[in-house]
């Protein structure tokens, strides 16, 4: 215990009147109010903190109360102030970096009335930030970054006067900033970046004269970068990188004068000058990265001696490197890259300087000079490049034979695959500025100085981080703010994107390009550029035997990398090194067809089934059955046969496969391949070992799986992830048309993976139609669909609202109890959402054991998507927001004629007891299988219009 003591005397007086009282079986003798322990216990069940020893004094500076470990950081404190009138202690301060705590933001912080510190940077918390801590107004440093927090910032923060720092970096939070943020008085630090804010900067932050250090990066903002800034002359260090802001750069910049990091890169927005820096004497890092600066390099650059990083690179700077510029050979690093600067390259640059990248320029041509000179990156960097066949520096570059493939092993060393396939090794350490030419075909030139760790998957603040960046090829960009976790569906996993390009000037080329997003303080702080695993390239054709035909003498397939630029025609990217290994024999087998799917041949097929075994069939549809197969190496496949009489046919094979062989997501099924040979018709898809969510949790109690509450979380949004590609992201945006949980299939992991796209349809130009014939499963149809035909990707939302029901609740939507009865879960959720009493809904399988706040989301949300009129329904994208918890859910109101009376449900009731009389006739295959998780929709539903206002 921290305690200041004038005299002896005086502790005698005190020791003479305390008195040692028990709180819940244990001795305290501090003077930490009965109250403010009872808080820190509070507390501590809130965050999931457990090693807290309640037995010690919290004010005695003993562990597990006070600790630290400078090795990994990990800090564990509570700090007393003991020095209150009567000898009273209160706790100012809690600090717990580190520990991946796994609860939430606790509420308690309120109870204790001094607090001024709160530090929980690095856990694995999650939740919102609590209003109320609006109310602590001693409180001077809020700090919970590297966490996953979210919802939106509390107003009520402005009411902390005594703020003066906020940091809240790479979290989940979203929404507009409040206006009142802008009269915290004394506010220093405000920390944002890696978080989901939108809307513009708000004008009240014209008033935060105090701030000394302001970083948004890696935001959804909107808007100019705002002229008041030029009122903040206290800033030390300015980060505006990726944040969505638009240039140009104010003018009034000039008048921070104090700055020592000045960050802005990645502008949207026109071309603009040479913002005026000259009176910033301080400046040690500059960054201007991908600004559309315009112009030559300003004079005033040669005066920045204290720099230690200049990046100005992909800009449209023009012109030549000033002899007087020598003065800048100190900096550390120095980034030029992709501008069109003209003009010698400078002695200075080439005998002394450290860590400098001109590529991507149009240097004067000097023969004598390679790629890589010393600490000197000049790949690409002549203009007479663009004469040559390939770069001027790689006309050394000897290839013994003609080259029509490479593979690469992306920072590993050699090794061969399945047998038959070797990637050549990528063992060097690569650099700032560095260019590297292999032995073989391929090169690599990177710039930038990036940090490479793995991120984790096992609930620790370490799987918080994300990897963001861009992918350009043949310099055009195909991928933009490529995630690579999400992608693959987890850490540890493949995803592999293919590509075509033409290969011009006999070099192909790729840049993967970080754009100022994903996290950098996760897990230490720095910058986690992109990452790929392996690189593979082949022709389109079959290549010339040897001593045949080739192409033009000396051509050559190189790989260039630029932080990291690196050459590609198809390229698997892999979450981590070391993955190689694990494709199977089926890769080896695709041999690509138009539709960028595989090709198997039937003989292939028929031994993987045993011949279309009948016991082999895992589901039926209104294709045909769906069999499960083995290949040789133990890949596992579903094959769905497509019968030839079927009068769904060719038209509908050709359908579907041209569909699927499009999407590439985590949430989709995945198509390997297809056969066409005679008058077979067959697909060939990854098999899901878990089969479907119906199964999951309506099935036969025997197939049922135990899902907590977590996971049929995770599943949730995983659906609405998938859909919303669909519909948004997906460059065809296709209608799904019939989702339901047989449906969505589970991988081992119990990803969720939408099936079935069959009777997908592309979405006209005016992205409605009317269908003549409806197809869908009853149950799950929009009203406008089913009774109108009226098809819009609304019906998907619906569609969804009732799978997002039924995964709470654990029932179907229509679960026929006998011929005089049915349930109707939706009608049930709007009956208690009126009555108020909607966690009832909850599958009494969870008992108590299921986050309240997620659940209410997931309803409400689901209410949402299943409201009558289409227009109020919101977009996949917007759900998957609101599940994630980046925004409000909007307020359900039920209108009136969603609370159907007795008489329109018992219409629905006769009409869905027809529709099951006619479904008896059947074949007894069809009805064990039905609902099975093969089940293809194809076969449309001839649905009669009910008219509920008729008797």
């Amino acid at each position: 215990m921290k305690m200041i003591m004038a005299t002896c005397s005086r502790f005698v007086l005190l020791a003479s009147f305390l008195i040692a009282f028990s709180f819940n079986g244990f001795a305290i003798t501090a003077l930490l109010p009965v109250d403010e322990v009872q808080a820190l216990k509070d507390i501590a069940k809130t965050l999931g903190k457990t090693n807290w020893d309640f037995n010690i004094d919290p004010c005695s500076n003993q562990h597990p109360w006070v600790s630290a470990s400078h090795v990994e950081e990990i800090v564990n404190n509570v700090t007393c102030d003991c020095t209150f009138a009567n000898g009273e202690c209160h706790v100012v301060s809690i600090t717990l970096r580190r520990q991946s705590l796994p609860g939430t933001l606790p509420l308690e912080f309120v109870r204790l009335a001094y607090l001024q510190n709160i530090d929980l940077t690095r856990n694995y918390l999650n939740g919102p930030i609590p209003r109320e801590w609006g109310s602590m107004n001693h409180l001077v440093n809020i700090s919970f970054f590297g966490n996953r927090i979210s919802g939106s910032i509390p107003k009520e923060l402005a009411n902390i006067t005594t703020l003066k720092s906020l940091s809240i970096e790479d979290n989940q939070l979203s929404g507009n900033l409040p206006l009142e943020l802008g009269t915290l008085p004394q506010l220093e630090r405000m920390f944002l970046s890696s978080n989901n804010f939108t809307g513009e900067i708000p004008s009240s932050f014209e008033k935060l004269t105090t701030l000394k250090d302001f970083r948004i990066a890696d935001n959804r903002f909107s808007g100019k970068i705002p002229d008041f800034i030029q009122n903040w002359t206290n800033l030390d260090k300015l980060v505006i990188q990726a944040s969505g802001l638009s240039g140009p750069i104010p003018s009034g910049i000039s008048s921070l004068v104090k700055l020592t990091n000045l960050r802005i890169s990645d502008l949207n927005g026109t071309d603009m000058p040479f913002p005026p820096l000259n009176n910033m004497t301080n400046l040690k890092t500059l960054i201007l990265r991908s600004c559309n600066i315009i112009g030559p390099l300003p004079d005033y650059l040669r005066t920045k001696t204290t720099l230690k990083i200049l990046d100005i690179s992909f800009n449209k700077l023009s012109g030549g490197i000033p002899s007087n510029f020598s003065s800048l050979r100190k900096v550390d690093h120095q980034y030029l890259t992709g501008n069109q600067l003209t003009g010698p390259v400078p002695n200075w640059i080439l005998q002394d300087a450290d860590s400098v990248d001109l590529s991507y320029n149009n240097f004067n041509y000097l023969r004598t000079l390679t790629c890589q000179q010393r600490k000197v990156n000049l790949f690409n960097s002549s203009l007479k490049d663009n004469n040559f066949g390939i770069v001027s520096c790689l006309r050394s570059f000897q290839c013994p034979k003609t080259w029509y493939s490479v593979r690469v092993n992306c920072g590993g060393k050699d090794v061969t695959v399945n047998g038959s396939k070797t990637f050549d090794g990528d063992t060097d350490p690569a650099g700032p500025a560095n260019f590297f030419q292999s032995s073989t075909n391929w090169a690599f030139s990177s710039t930038g100085h990036f940090i490479e760790i793995m991120f984790t998957d096992d609930k620790t603040y370490s799987s918080v981080g994300r990897r963001v960046f861009d992918i350009y090829i043949q310099g055009k960009r195909e991928l933009e703010d490529f995630n690579i976790a999400y992608e693959a569906g987890g850490v540890g996993k493949e995803v592999v994107r293919r590509f075509a390009a033409v290969v011009t000037n006999n070099t192909l080329e790729i840049r993967l390009y970080w754009a100022g997003k994903g996290t950098t303080s996760i897990p230490n702080g720095g910058v986690y550029g992109p990452l790929i695993s392996a690189i593979s390239v082949d022709s389109n054709f079959v290549p010339p035997s040897e001593g045949g035909n080739s192409i033009s003498a000396g051509a050559v397939v190189a790989i260039v990398a630029a932080g990291a630029f690196v050459v590609i025609l198809l390229m698997v990217i892999l979450w981590w090194r070391g993955c190689l290994g694990m494709k199977s024999a089926l890769e080896r087998e695709l041999k690509g067809l138009d539709l960028q799917t595989g090709s198997f041949t039937l003989r292939q097929i028929k031994a993987a089934t045993n011949n279309f075994d009948v016991a082999k069939i895992i589901g039926e549809g209104g294709f045909g059955p769906v069999y499960k197969g083995f290949f040789s190496d133990g890949t596992i496949i579903a094959v769905k046969q497509l019968s030839s009489k079927s009068k769904q046919g060719n038209r509908e094979f050709i359908n579907e496969i041209g569909l699927i062989s499009a999407l590439q997501h985590p949430h989709l099924v995945k198509l390997y391949g297809c056969c066409v040979e005679g008058d077979q018709l067959l697909l060939v898809y990854e098999y899901m070992q878990n089969n479907s969510l119906a199964r999951a949790l309506f099935g036969p109690e025997e197939s049922q799986l135990k899902l907590d509450w977590p996971t049929r979380h995770k599943i949730c949004v995983g659906i609405a992830r998938g859909l919303a590609y669909l519909h948004e992201e997906s460059r065809l945006n296709i209608v799904h048309r019939d989702i339901k949980a047989t449906n969505v299939l589970l991988d081992e992991d119990l990803n969720p993976k939408i099936s079935d796209f069959g009777l997908a349809k592309l979405d006209e130009e005016d992205n409605t139609h009317i269908s003549t014939r409806i197809a869908g499963t009853y149950g799950y149809m929009a009203p406008e669909y089913a009774m109108h035909g009226y098809l819009t990707d609304k019906a998907d939302v619906y569609s969804f609202g009732i799978v997002a029901l039924e995964i709470v609740s654990g029932r179907s939507n229509t679960t026929h109890r006998s011929k005089e009865e049915s349930f109707y879960l939706l009608d049930w959720a709007r009956l208690l959402k009126e009555k108020g009493s909607l966690l009832e809904l909850v599958d009494p399988r969870l008992g108590s054991d299921f986050n309240k706040e997620q659940v209410m989301v997931m309803i409400n949300v689901a209410l949402l998507c299943a409201n009558v009129t289409p227009a109020v329904r919101p977009t996949m994208s917007s759900v998957v927001s609101m599940l994630e918890g980046n925004s409000i859910v909007e307020d359900v109101v039920l209108d009136t004629s969603e609370l159907m009376d007795e008489r329109k449900l018992e219409a629905m009731r006769k009409y869905y007891l027809q529709k099951e009389e006619n479904d008896e006739d059947e074949s007894e295959t069809q009805k064990l299988t039905r609902n099975g998780p093969w089940t293809t929709s194809s076969s449309a539903v001839d649905l009669y219009p009910i008219n509920l206002d008729s008797d």
